[in-house]
């Protein structure tokens, strides 16, 4: 299977795993990309797409104009045609994927300490003092910082098992305020359960489809 990337890349042809995900329509995709965009919310993003099956949303980012992107998921079919996609569009210094549970994935992030991580808390004393350091740790923080995240599990998935993501998600302390997180459902299960730290902005809803937006607080 195949679906086709806009961008700038200009409309190429990425694979989509032939069973085992569920890819977001083009017309859902077209609209949230088309708010994105509205919002200006792409420009220079560095991107978290949990349940990323073949990439599509992380690398739609990029093409336009995301800084980076992880492509988080479960099946290593879906990861390995995520790569694929990766290389044939090549922007493999830009994206990068991760195979794994999203609740471990963002449990681990969590415990990783975020922005506030023992090692940067130590330097921070010391770089009031030393303008090298201050830039160093400016630098690393930005680097680890996330600004949008896609979720798009299966419509089956559990609701306490999203909600556990979500809240993982505040304690990583990488979201920076006003970080963007998008959340794609069916439109007949409950709306999400969203945690403290995150604030519900809008709900678009496209036939079976609903699409929720949220900031960071």
């Amino acid at each position: 299977m195949t679906r086709i990337i806009g961008g700038e890349f200009g409309g190429r042809v990425i694979e989509v795993p032939a069973s085992g995900t569920r890819p977001t329509s083009d017309r859902v995709r077209e609209a949230i990309f088309s708010k994105l965009m509205h919002d200006d919310v792409l420009e220079g993003a560095q991107v978290l797409d949990l349940f990323a099956g073949s990439g599509a949303l992380g690398l739609e980012a990029i093409s336009r104009g995301a800084k980076s992107a992880v492509l988080l998921d479960s099946s290593k079919k879906a990861t390995a045609t995520a790569q694929k996609n990766i290389e044939a569009l090549g922007v493999a210094g830009r994206a990068r994927v991760a195979t794994d549970d999203a609740i471990r994935y963002t449990a681990a992030m969590s415990r990783a300490g975020g922005l506030t991580a023992p090692n940067l808390r130590l330097a921070i004393p010391n770089a009031q003092q030393n303008p090298e350091l201050a830039a160093a740790l400016a630098e690393q923080n930005a680097k680890r910082a996330i600004t949008l995240v896609f979720l798009d599990p299966p419509y089956n998935y559990p609701e306490n098992d999203l909600t556990k993501v979500l809240e993982n998600l505040v304690r990583t302390g990488l979201l920076v305020p006003g970080a963007t997180i998008v959340v794609e459902r069916g439109s007949r299960t409950p709306p999400p359960t969203l945690p403290n730290g995150m604030n519900l902005t809008a709900t678009k809803t496209y036939g079976e489809t609903a699409v929720y937006y949220a900031k960071a607080t």
